[in-house]
């Protein structure tokens, strides 16, 4: 199976001493055939704007455009279609909910329960909603002085759940932000549960699935979630997209975060009315090949099925940790067992710096990540100023895994 899926990716048929070893797909995926000729087809033969125009080009691209909104409405198990809008990426999406609850939702003085693990792109807006970076504006000019509060994390490198119902009852926050899946421990957190805890505390949740949403079936009337986001460019789908689901109560009431054309329903010279959902939150021309490209990325993801994807990654990721535990000096951040655990491998090597291994490493064509990967709270949690970053998909192969710990104990041996 997983030579056919390979076959399905041009970056991977370019031959060489040393083929591609692609592992850092948590950054971003590779692009199937498939994402690519959709892509390319809508340029050559379909481009129009959408929404638009009458005339029958215009109308097909409109149709084609509309017809992703409910692919990505059935993938993720929606309500309503006006449920999914589309975004730049999850870091759009994300802001598109903190800006909204910031100016329409919360008063002064409220909680945002957060946790350590978390991206930047969950943290960073939050802080800004709330003036609270100390270094450049004073606390004293808090636009509502909002308060933000940090779940830690236990020793496996899993949200403390004993603290996060402490603080849920504590602070009684108005929003919890979490990761579906960590893009450094690869820790999948109990979403569920903490949603339901969360609901009974009275706060609104927005899930972050950038790292889970192309690793299984992600539901989200099964999780219970008000808000979800992920990116198109992490599920073999073009960079430039995003999805925010939120339910449709809720975007109703929520203002819009970019403002300009097709957003509106009216304008006068002293008002403006805005667009029901979903066009209330896609302000401009929107990225409609790359719209049409993610519908070409979840199809993809469907023709392998996402309960053959999870069982793949499963035993791949059985298989890494076993093997990476061959490589002397080696320290895993995360948990060290399958048990709700992505293919995502942060880790250190003692006494080697990780940009000199991710370097080393890419003279024998592996291509890592290193640094904090927009993490850098849980790095500090850790005593880490950075890591090293293998993560793995669907077109990865335990050879690759082997090709990786080959090298990693060649690297160790030459800084003895």
């Amino acid at each position: 199976m997983i030579p056919k899926i390979r076959n399905q990716f041009p970056i991977f048929q370019k031959r060489g001493l040393k083929p591609l070893a692609y592992l850092d797909n948590a950054a971003t995926t590779q692009k199937p055939a498939t994402v690519i000729e959709a892509m390319d087809k809508f340029y050559r033969s379909q481009n129009a704007p959408v929404h638009r125009g009458v005339y029958a080009l215009a109308e097909g691209a409109t149709a084609a455009y509309e017809k992703v909104r409910d692919q990505v409405k059935e993938f993720v198990n929606a309500k309503h279609r006006e449920e999914i809008i589309f975004t730049s990426g999850a870091t759009e999406s994300i802001n598109v909910v903190v800006a909204g609850l910031s100016e329409a939702f919360l008063k002064r003085g409220d909680r945002i329960l957060l946790s350590d693990m978390e991206h930047h792109a969950m943290i960073v807006p939050w802080q800004a909603a709330a003036r609270l970076q100390v270094s450049t504006i004073d606390r004293s000019t808090a636009r509502k002085k909002l308060k933000l509060d940090f779940v830690p994390l236990n020793s496996e490198g899993r949200i403390d759940i004993g603290a996060f119902k402490k603080l849920l009852a504590k602070h009684k926050p108005k929003f919890v932000g979490v990761t579906h899946v960590s893009n450094v421990l690869g820790t999948e957190n109990p979403v569920r549960e903490m949603i339901s805890l969360a609901h009974k505390a009275g706060a609104l949740v927005l899930v972050d699935a950038a790292q889970s949403i192309a690793h299984g079936a992600v539901d989200v009337q099964a999780l219970g979630c008000d808000f979800l986001a992920f990116s198109g460019h992490k599920m073999y789908g073009p960079t430039g997209i995003g999805v925010l689901y939120g339910k449709k109560e809720l975007l109703e009431k929520l203002p819009p975060h970019k403002f300009g054309g097709h957003m509106i329903a009216e304008v006068t010279r002293t008002k403006t009315t805005y667009a029901p959902l979903p066009e209330k939150f896609e302000g401009g021309t929107p990225p409609v090949a790359e719209v049409i490209g993610l519908g070409a990325a979840i199809s993809f993801l469907q023709s392998i099925g996402l309960n053959n994807i999870a069982k793949y990654e499963g035993s791949l990721t059985a298989y890494a940790l076993r093997a990476l535990k061959n490589v002397p000096g080696l320290a895993l951040l995360g948990p060290a067992t399958t048990k709700a655990r992505a293919p995502i491998f942060s880790f250190t090597i003692k006494g080697i710096h990780a940009h000199d291994i991710a370097t080393l490493l890419d003279r024998e064509g592996i291509a890592v990540r290193a640094g904090h990967h927009c993490a850098q709270i849980l790095h500090e949690s850790l005593s880490l100023d950075a890591s090293v970053r293998a993560s793995l998909c669907i077109y990865n192969t335990a050879e690759e895994v082997d090709r990786l710990v080959s090298a990693l104990v060649t690297i160790q041996r030459k800084f003895q």
